[in-house]
């Protein structure tokens, strides 16, 4: 299963998410989108929102830093 978190580096959500996935051992691709419009629209159109930062777990999109979400999206 793919995980993908798009993030900014000024965002500590976004820290925080790499974080908690790093202790949990998953394997991300990270995508700044403060430097890749490319990926930026991609996050938008995902997620339908501009905020970051947004994990994206096998297409299970989630908005925020909500670890139990990406636990239970991680167990599927």
């Amino acid at each position: 299963m793919s995980v993908l978190v798009y993030s900014t580096p000024s965002c500590p959500y976004c820290t925080m998410v790499k974080d908690f996935l790093k202790k949990k051992q998953v394997p991300f691709q990270e995508y700044d989108v403060s430097r890749d419009q490319r990926r930026a629209e991609e996050m938008i159109r995902k997620s339908g929102q501009m905020g970051v930062p947004v994990v994206d777990v096998g297409g299970k999109v989630l908005v925020g830093y909500r670890p139990a979400e990406i636990e239970k999206a991680l167990a599927r």
